[in-house]
């Protein structure tokens, strides 16, 4: 890709020399296809120790964390939460690796904020914590869920968090209603379904048939959180779908199976830029180098759509808000539908004419300055 990010950093940091500097890393983790910083060091100009010296002056300099806001949809929906697991086996020593859920593997968690687009979701936020930091600082996972929602409540308005399982817990839901904040959850059922009961106090059943959809209108959650409830079971699956939100029950279950599209994001930064390699010994540099991949994500996820576009033509299936250029020509839906923009660029062997690259370069930014630059109403 070349120089091809300078641009994008540019118009996220207010610092021509911070941009450049964070371009130059970010050009690096590309070439990489990973966030270690010896193999980032290794795919910089210059000598391993001077080009490992600047990513660190970098990350004492700059805070990519904040600049990563200016992510955030203004014309988007809804926004997804969700957490993953990053698992670091050998890291003994590093202060904020604990134990993951199954109480064995070593590691710790990433809560990303994320509004979607064109089949995937471009991060606005992130947060990460684990056992052994929750137990350094005596809080809990709840206190860390609620850190990071607390970070976007200026940012949502009327729009709902989309979040899944993880999320399904009394604590939250009398936080969302507190703040006046709209929620779209799926239940936590397992073994023990949580309660619920309608006005007159009798308990709501949580039965559905397969192929069936059924709604329960203003019921409690536990007797102390008025929701809608929704549940569906799909042919196919072998378990129905449960969705409980403050918002018109169909309303949450559609935008629920909208939000896979983070989960494939995760899939695509672990697969294909190497999140899970991420080893720094500080947690601030660690949250820091994570911010600074979710950016480089973002401007390669869209020129990869650009090219995917240029490759393999218009896809009619988008959401108007989505929607591709109509001077696109269809050359290949199967193609445009099979793969993600990011594996076309990062994977496939492709050859475009210079001049076709360039604008293709320029589409995708004047992209991305609409998500950076969105108009607010005033």
């Amino acid at each position: 890709m070349g120089k091809s990010i300078r641009p994008f950093m540019r118009m996220l940091f207010g610092d021509e020399a911070a941009a450049d500097k964070a371009a130059e890393i970010g050009e690096a983790i590309l070439a990489a296809r990973s966030i270690r910083l010896t193999e980032i060091a290794a795919k910089m100009r210059g000598s391993m120790a001077a080009t490992y010296k600047r990513i660190q002056r970098f990350l004492r300099q700059y805070d990519p964390p904040a600049v990563l806001w200016q992510l955030f949809q203004e014309r988007a929906e809804f926004v997804i939460g969700d957490v993953t697991e990053i698992e670091r086996p050998q890291a003994r020593r590093t202060a904020y690796v604990g134990r993951l859920k199954d109480g064995k593997s070593r590691g710790f968690w990433a809560l990303v904020l994320a509004t979607p687009y064109r089949g995937r979701a471009i991060p606005c936020g992130v947060i990460t914590y684990s056992s052994r930091t929750i137990n350094q600082r005596g809080d809990s996972r709840n206190l860390n869920h609620f850190r990071a929602f607390a970070q976007l409540k200026d940012l949502l308005g009327e729009r709902p968090l989309v979040l899944d399982r993880e999320f399904s817990y009394l604590g939250l839901l009398l936080a969302l209603a507190a703040e006046a904040l709209h929620f779209v959850i799926r239940l936590h059922l397992g073994a023990h379904p949580p309660t619920f009961y309608d006005d007159a106090g009798r308990e709501v059943r949580l039965t559905v048939s397969p192929g069936q959809t059924v709604c329960h209108q203003r019921v409690w959650y536990k007797g102390e959180v008025c929701v809608n409830l929704i549940g569906s079971w799909e042919p196919g699956f072998a378990e129905p779908l449960w969705i409980m939100t403050d918002l018109d029950a169909t309303v949450g279950l559609r935008l629920y199976r909208a939000r896979m599209k983070i989960e494939q994001t995760f899939r695509d930064l672990k697969s294909l830029l190497g999140m899970g390699r991420l080893m720094n010994k500080r947690q601030e540099n660690m949250e820091k180098m994570l911010a600074l991949l979710l950016l480089v994500y973002t401007v390669a996820f869209l020129i990869g759509e650009c090219l995917r576009d240029y490759l393999y033509g218009e896809q009619q299936s988008v959401t108007d808000q989505e929607r591709i250029p109509a001077s696109v020509q269809r050359k290949g839906d199967q193609k445009w539908k099979r793969y993600s923009g990011l594996f076309i660029l990062l994977k496939q062997k492709w050859s475009i004419p210079a001049q076709d690259w360039r604008a293709l370069v320029a589409n995708a930014l004047a992209a991305f300055s609409a998500i950076v630059c969105c108009p607010v109403p005033t």
